[in-house]
């Protein structure tokens, strides 16, 4: 009762166990959560990917916004003050689309003075790194969704052009992905990227679990797989008809007509309205494409099932005798994914802030200390919500712009030529307080998806080579997802060791099932909010152990290290619903609606699309650097 009252305990009204300041610095004394374990807290020292625990949209990251949103912030912020600082642009959003924003215009003028300010601890958003230490290398692994389309936009091929990087080049002989070695080589392609699994007999599997069948039961997919599922033998018998051979469901249906009808319907309707599937057969299917889509197959259409399905997902629909959508696949780029993009572009805009190569290659590591030095051209700020934005005029005609953000203390103002505002759209009529109402009313509809990533440092991965497996769906357990990381190619060295340590990757897609998805994404958010980390790690203990047990896991003695990164605000919901843009559309295939430039400030972010994925990311960001060229001649 006599600690002191914090900062963040002022502004969220609630009284937390220890005392900082609301977004502490990087560098600061720091818990991952209010609701981490004292372990956690431990480890959460040094550079921010090395941090464990719960990471991503923690209490201290999400304290600002809430408060802004609750109408709380300026209550108690108090006013202002003007830092004297000036900037060519200013960007609200350190993650892919706000760095590819600054790189692309940093691209077309080096010598502008650009700031990038982010309320996370963290560079790169959902891109972010995980990193374990060991006795040789660190591990490294990812924190969010880790992959690009191997047929990308322009403006992706063309950034990953500039920057060297080859999509499905493979990964070169010098670089170790389960040792987190140096990231400047060749990348991986990352379903090449498991071949060495395959050589050593092990695949993919499905893990029918209690929580929905009443048993645990590993079935690894081999000729006569759907037999050994724990199901009813009329499910089983369903089940198996819908792989094997299929009917047209509208035999006297044209393309364009079918194509129509499984747009307008979630995959899980269409298997209980249109097929009369056994509930189990429907229940069985429902986390199929969790990993690589972050949906559930109640919230993807039909016809986009029908783009990813293959011999082990989405059955019923070969029948149709339609072509087949032309799905994009996925290629991982790095170990860290998505966070490599991030490296790579820091590196180029900030002298020294890459550690490694200094040859414009893609630097091994970020210096955190070097982002925001006074002497840069580019600057990233972290730990720095932006609470305001704001034309410095009418907008018809302003020269400039005011960004205020909180440090921990106050709110500091920077002035700006112009600003992207590469953040979650939800949050922008609460940052800019003069946008035309039909403008925040459109905003403030834009719902994400809530999703949890994990990564767990393990000493080896021998009970996974036992087990004859290296990545499991799960029918209906917390995780829906369990993963080894993609390796490199084996040929011409060493092959794959299962007694190395390495990580493993599991996923949570956090929306409640059975419910509209923009009602479910709420819910989930909400319910994933008041998870404890102990519950989130035991959860991770429990079904490593439920999986790989039998095959000589011991949690207990082979679980090194945990990091869960919660994404409240995950991927946007228009990505794949029924009835909305199919995710494998190009942001450029339909015009966009909306004005998204106000005066000096343009709306960016992958909201905009709306895809989920650092693909649109970076095409986005690309059009709001053009969208500015107006206001910059002026």
């Amino acid at each position: 009762m006599d600690r002191p009252i914090s900062r963040r305990d002022f502004l969220d009204g609630v009284a937390l166990s220890t005392a900082t300041t609301l977004v502490p610095r990087p560098d600061a004394d720091r818990r991952a959560d209010d609701v981490a374990v004292d372990a956690a807290e431990e480890l959460g020292h040094g550079r921010p990917p090395e941090w464990q625990g719960l990471q991503g949209d923690t209490a201290d990251a999400m304290a600002v916004p809430h408060a802004l949103r609750d109408r709380r912030f300026w209550e108690r912020a108090g006013t202002p003050t003007a830092t004297g600082e000036e900037y060519d642009l200013v960007v609200v959003g350190a993650g892919v689309s706000g760095i590819a924003a600054a790189y692309r215009w940093w691209r077309e003028d080096p010598e502008a003075r650009i700031l990038v300010l982010d309320n996370h601890d963290d560079i790169g958003g959902r891109s972010r790194r995980n990193e374990f230490r060991t006795a040789g290398h660190p591990l490294v692994g990812y924190g969010g969704p880790p992959s690009l389309p191997s047929s990308p936009t322009p403006e992706t091929a063309e950034l990953l052009a500039e920057l060297g990087i080859e999509l499905g080049a493979g990964l070169d002989a010098g670089l170790d992905t389960a040792a987190g070695g140096a990231a400047d080589a060749a990348p991986v392609s990352g379903w090449a990227g498991r071949e060495p699994y395959r050589a050593l007999g092990m695949g993919p599997a499905v893990f029918c679990d209690r929580e929905s069948f009443g048993t645990d039961r590993l079935v690894v997919f081999r000729p006569g797989w759907v037999d050994e599922l724990p199901l009813a033998d009329a499910a089983k018998g369903e089940l198996a008809a819908l792989f094997r051979d299929p009917p047209d469901w509208w035999p006297q249906a044209g393309t364009a007509e079918k194509r129509a009808r499984l747009a307008r319907i979630s995959y899980s309707g269409f298997l209980r309205e249109i097929c009369r599937a056994h509930p189990e057969v429907v229940r069985f299917c429902h986390t199929m494409p969790v990993h690589d889509r972050c949906r559930t197959s109640d919230m993807i259409s039909a016809l986009d099932a029908y783009a990813l399905a293959d011999e082990h997902t989405f059955p019923g629909l070969a029948g149709l005798g339609i072509p087949r959508p032309a799905a994009r696949s996925l290629v991982q780029l790095f170990p860290d994914g998505n966070h490599g993009l991030i490296r790579a572009l820091v590196g180029r805009m900030i002298p020294g802030a890459g550690e490694g190569p200094d040859d414009g290659a893609v630097p091994d590591r970020l210096d955190y200390d070097r982002l925001d030095l006074p002497a840069n051209r580019v600057r990233v700020r972290l730990s720095s919500p932006v609470v305001l934005v704001r034309n410095d005029g009418p907008a018809e005609t302003a020269t400039s712009a005011t960004v205020g953000y909180f440090d921990g203390e106050h709110v500091r103002t920077v002035r700006a030529g112009a600003v992207i505002l590469a953040c979650w759209h939800a949050m922008i009529p609460y940052l800019v307080p003069d946008l035309p109402q039909h403008r925040r009313s459109a905003l403030l509809r834009t719902v994400r998806a809530p999703m949890l990533y994990a990564t767990v440092q393990v000493r080896d991965w021998r009970a996974w080579h036992a087990a004859g497996i290296d990545r499991v769906r799960f029918t209906g357990a917390y995780w829906s997802d369990v993963r080894l990381p993609a390796l490199p190619h084996a040929g011409g060295r060493q092959a794959a060791d299962p007694g190395e340590p390495t990580t493993v990757h599991l996923v949570r897609l956090a929306v409640k099932p059975d419910a509209d998805p923009i009602e479910g994404a709420v819910a989930g958010r909400r319910e994933l909010a008041e998870v404890p980390y102990e519950h989130l790690e035991f959860t991770v203990r429990d079904q490593l152990a439920r999986l790989l047990g039998p095959a000589g896991f011991d949690p207990a003695r082979d679980i090194q290290g945990i990091t869960i990164n919660r994404w409240a605000h995950g991927v946007p919901l228009g990505d794949g619903l029924p009835g909305g843009k199919p995710p494998f559309a190009s942001p450029h295939d339909d015009p966009v609606e909306g004005e998204w430039r106000f005066g000096r400030i343009v709306i960016a972010g992958s909201d905009r699309a709306p895809e989920g994925g650092a693909d649109a990311a970076i095409a986005i960001a690309v059009r709001a650097v053009a969208e500015l060229q107006p206001a910059r001649s002026r």
